[in-house]
């Protein structure tokens, strides 16, 4: 844990302030849009990535931002379970055990299923899913303890939409919603909230390494979903963690695609059907 150039760990662990809110993968994209937000709010932070360059440029911006919220790195690859009970460990010691933690660490890996090697297929899963359950394996028993804390696990639109060229991602998100709620069940009766987020694209550092990668039918479809600006969404999922909601979908498209999905699946079928043969037609004519 570095908590060097940032207001000091002691201060976050005081009795008298606010636990502290963690999150991971908050060096960019979402996670560091809610570090902004809960910074500005003069709440303690732990953020938690994996590099620790881009972590530090993270809190340095943050403690510039606010001069009041104190602010915790935590150098860690969510991944590695062994890692994450070890640096989270050290982090309840100096810091107490967060009101907060927001699961945000993720990786997208995008192509046809059948052109995946089987690492690159399977790190979605490694990163998306199995991190989010080691963190939250770690944190839940000692919220339960406690009898309060609320768990938030960022999914996405493709955690509940099969989305051509994302079947690694879709499986590792779809698997979040499902622990997600599955979670929800069984500590709400200890006080512990649970909620799961899915955003659609959002303007990330990692958006336009991710599109230059996809398959055609991939963006014909994206192409019905407009990518979110990273304070928007942020924004949305404060709000949706204030009110202690279970669902926090984001955007209209998304929404709808929600409740399409739910209520009238063959619809949606189709019309994801319609949008692949769209998209075959255009490769053929180039």
């Amino acid at each position: 844990m570095n908590s060097k150039s940032q207001t000091s760990a002691a201060s976050v662990a005081s009795p008298t302030s606010p636990g502290p809110v963690l999150i991971t993968g908050a060096s960019s994209g979402i996670g560091r849009s809610l570090a902004r937000h809960y910074a500005r709010a003069g709440r303690p932070l732990v953020l938690v990535a994996r590099n620790a360059d881009r972590l530090q440029e993270t809190a340095a911006e943050l403690v510039a931002l606010t001069q009041q919220a104190p602010v915790v790195t935590l150098s860690c690859d969510v991944s590695d379970a062994a890692s994450v009970q070890e640096k989270m460990g050290e982090c309840v010691q100096t810091c107490g055990v967060p009101d907060l933690v927001i699961n945000a660490a993720g990786i997208v890996n995008v192509g046809r299923f059948v052109d995946m090697t089987p690492d690159y297929y399977d790190r979605n899963v490694r990163v998306d899913l199995d991190g989010t359950v080691n963190v939250c394996r770690f944190f839940a028993p000692l919220m339960i303890e406690r009898r309060s804390g609320h768990i938030v696990n960022v999914s996405s639109a493709a955690g509940f939409l099969g989305i051509y060229g994302y079947t690694g991602y879709s499986a590792a998100k779809f698997a979040v919603m499902g622990f997600s709620e599955a979670l929800r069940f069984e500590l709400r009766p200890h006080g512990v909230s649970v909620s799961v987020v899915c955003p659609p694209d959002t303007e990330t550092p990692g958006l336009a390494a991710e599109r230059a990668e996809r398959p055609v039918e991939t963006e014909v479809i994206a192409g019905n979903i407009k990518a979110l600006d990273p304070d928007v969404v942020a924004a949305k999922i404060v709000k949706g963690i204030a009110r202690k909601r279970f669902y926090i979908i984001i955007g209209a498209t998304t929404k709808f695609y929600f409740r399409l999905k739910g209520l009238l699946p063959e619809i949606f079928l189709a019309i994801v059907d319609s949008d692949v043969a769209r998209a075959g037609k255009q490769r053929s004519a180039t």
